[in-house]
């Protein structure tokens, strides 16, 4: 018997689910096979629900919907599943790996012996359990325990669907909250957006609307102020004055005068902190204040290298480097030989690289230990090849362990005498605290940065402060050096960097070009035509390894999801030699260019690692990513949401790396984000060849706006 062809009557369908196709725990996504009431012959149901186990009964209500390759399928527009009445529904249930100890062999076993009274034996009599063959002591324990928490879960699972919260974060409220995620939730659902790493605010206040949680309970206003803060501190703010917490609570809640009051509530629990007119989440209120405290007390004391002849020094590094250094290239030096603390800063082209592999070379002769240290993977590696030193990420030196955990801190200090941060601009409040609670007594600090690219993705501007503050030693250059004042992108960024349009007239000789294009269509367009074949045929530049797009934003025709779609079609285009995978919107196929997007200490891969597909294996199925020349990580499909394509970048996640040549879309449709710290940071990216493409009023707009450095933080008057 078939189910009838396409009819668009909405049916009621109840029967067993056979087996779970498959299930997107995300959204609860799900393709299953039934067993229709009164029908033998399995059938495909496509629909959504908290979770799902063969075995189920199921009551679905939709529509059967005609398929060319699977025959009809039933639609439903909703899913309600209960535990099975039938014997073969209960083994079918208690066999599918639900349930830890428990396959299909015992699964039968326990329903020939107990029937349907098998699921309260496991729940009340579970010493009974032990009368079936091959079950003891330890499995009966497991199977009773496995049941009590699949039972919990399964409550929990359908109480959060019925309020609209997707399995995946069900799951993570029930880890977070265990047993008491109910009454948790009951009491106050905005605990989640405290507790639980993904759970905001507006689906707490979801779920808190749903529950009858009143627009004025003390609950919501305190939740809505810690957000408001908290949203701040993603833009990159310590802090927010008063006056603006009260203004952005207020569009929030809806509710102006009862704000006040639990902002007294919020400081008198010591959940936020008030300082002057501002107001902190207390966590960044201590990170500046340490950071305040250390570079001070580094900022006292003179040098305490063993004694150095700075002229005699300075002759024999120049003779060795085969290298002279002008003046304020040399007055850097000394200042490094002669302070405990300082930072050299400039822009591309002053020489810094030079003055430091000078100082390490002075220092590394006298037998000073030097540690060497980036923000990123990138930096770290490209401050080793500058240095010929071994040089770490900050997270790796200071041993990160997930969560919040670090193995070096105030308590277990770094060894070392000399450190060295290159890129500090990407700093961000908490990590610069962490990194000079754990430096050593006696050591010596020598920061590296540009601070006038863009500031660090985290709070605070802390390069910019410790500058600004001017109680801080500072080497500031100025001077371009001869080679890098014949490289048109070193003088653009400057220009830029000064407030002024660059030249933009065309150059056959020069390395940095600007095309004009006025529309978004017409830009994707010209940058696909220069990556695919126009700047490789003329530079010869690899396509995929040598030319990087670097673009403000990730959503619209040109932000990163829309360049990556056209340019991996253009330069890796599909063939049925090349194997691919779909997972979490993106196709990922041999040879393609990808990033990794999060911190992963297991695999040794960090945010903003940049790789290449080498092989995707189909059965099981794992992509193969190469890192450098020698290092290949290996990736199960659930975990390529730590992957993206990387033809294009935001220029936020290309800090700290440089590329061949860069291709930058500059147009109106990114008005909200142009700046001049974004273009600036994105033409300093290119080494040999800088490509702006789009319109001259849009260039113009970003270079005349400055809107990343303004950030609110306290780290500047607390070191003054």
């Amino acid at each position: 018997m078939h189910a009838p062809r396409n009819t668009s009557k909405i049916e009621v369908l109840r029967g067993l689910v056979d087996r779970v196709v498959f299930h997107n725990e995300d959204n609860g996504y799900c393709i299953l096979k039934i067993v229709p009431e009164g029908r033998r012959d399995v059938v495909s149901l496509i629909g959504k629900a908290p979770r799902v186990v063969a075995g189920e009964e199921f009551e679905a209500e939709g529509v059967w919907e005609p398929n060319r390759d699977f025959g009809p399928q039933f639609k439903a527009e909703a899913i309600k599943l209960k535990r099975p009445d039938s014997l073969a529904g209960i083994e079918r249930y208690l066999g599918s790996g639900l349930i830890e100890g428990i396959g299909p062999k015992y699964a039968k076993r326990m329903v020939e012996k107990f029937g349907p009274k098998v699921f309260d034996i496991i729940e009340n009599e579970s010493k009974k359990l032990e009368d079936v063959e091959g079950v003891g002591k330890k499995r009966r324990i497991e199977i009773r325990a496995s049941w009590i928490k699949q039972k919990s879960i399964h409550a929990i699972m359908l109480f959060l669907h019925q309020h609209g919260i997707s399995s995946s974060r069900a799951l993570r409220i029930y880890k977070t909250y265990g047993e008491e995620a109910q009454a948790v939730l009951k009491e106050n659902p905005y605990r989640m957006a405290q507790d639980i790493r993904g759970i905001g605010f507006k689906t707490a206040d979801d779920i808190a609307y749903q529950l009858g949680v009143a627009e004025d309970a003390p609950e919501r206003i305190k939740a809505g102020i810690l957000h408001v803060l908290e949203t701040a501190a993603g833009n990159g703010h310590c802090c927010l004055p008063e006056t603006e917490v009260i203004k952005k609570a207020t569009e929030l809640l809806g509710v102006e005068a009862l704000i006040a009051p639990q902002i007294d509530a919020l400081i008198t629990s010591d959940q936020i902190e008030r300082h002057a007119e501002f107001l902190y989440l207390p966590y960044l209120r201590a990170a500046e204040q340490s950071i305040a405290a250390n570079v001070k007390s580094l900022a006292a004391l003179p040098a305490a290298y063993p004694s150095i002849d700075e002229d005699a020094a300075l002759a024999w590094v120049m003779k060795k480097t085969g290298k002279e250094l002008a003046e304020s290239q040399q007055r850097a030096v000394r200042e490094a030989l002669r302070q405990r603390l300082l930072i050299i800063t400039g822009g591309p082209g002053v020489g810094k690289t030079t003055i430091l592999r000078s100082i390490l070379l002075i220092l590394q002769s006298k037998q000073v230990k030097l540690v060497l240290a980036a923000p990123t993977g990138r930096a770290a590696k490209r401050l080793a090849e500058s240095t010929s030193l071994e040089a770490k990420t900050l997270h790796r030196l200071l041993e990160y362990q997930g969560e919040g955990q670090w193995g070096r801190h105030r308590g277990k200090r770094l060894a070392g005498d000399l450190f060295v941060v290159d890129e500090a601009s990407m700093i961000d409040a908490p990590l610069m605290a962490q990194f000079l609670s754990a430096l050593p007594e006696g050591a010596h600090l020598l920061i590296v940065g540009d601070a006038d690219q863009l500031p660090s993705v985290g709070p605070g501007m802390v390069l910019h402060d410790l500058i600004a503050s001017d109680k801080v030693p500072c080497v500031k250059l100025t001077e371009i050096f001869r080679q890098a004042a014949s490289s048109r992108i070193i003088t653009s960024a400057h220009a830029i960097n000064r407030g002024q349009v660059p030249d933009l007239k065309p150059s056959r000789s020069s390395d940095f070009f600007f095309l004009p294009a006025s529309e978004p269509e017409e830009i994707k367009h010209t940058i696909v035509e220069l990556a695919h074949t126009r700047l490789a045929a003329k530079y010869g530049l690899d396509p995929i390894r040598d030319i990087q797009v670097l673009t403000p934003m990730n959503r619209n025709l040109l932000g990163t999801i829309s360049l990556n779609q056209s340019l991996q079609l253009a330069l890796n285009p599909p063939n049925e030699l090349k194997f691919e995978i779909e997972r979490f919107g993106v196709t990922f196929r041999v040879g393609d260019k990808v990033i990794q997007t999060h911190n992963n200490y297991d695999k040794e891969v960090f945010n903003g690692d940049i790789g290449h597909i080498v092989t995707i294996d189909a059965d099981p199925v794992k992509i193969h990513v190469r890192y450098d020349a020698d290092r290949l990580v290996e990736y199960e499909p659930g975990e390529l949401d730590e992957l993206q394509l990387a033809y294009a970048l935001s220029i936020h996640k290309s800090q700290g790396s440089e590329f061949p040549c860069v291709i930058i879309p500059v147009s109106t449709q990114h008005y909200v984000l142009l700046e001049r710290s974004l273009i600036y940071t994105a033409i300093t990216r290119a080494k040999r060849l800088c490509v702006l493409v789009g319109d001259e009023r849009a260039l113009s707009l970003a270079v005349s706006k400055q809107e990343s450095r303004k950030r609110w933080t306290g780290l500047r008057a607390l070191i003054g």
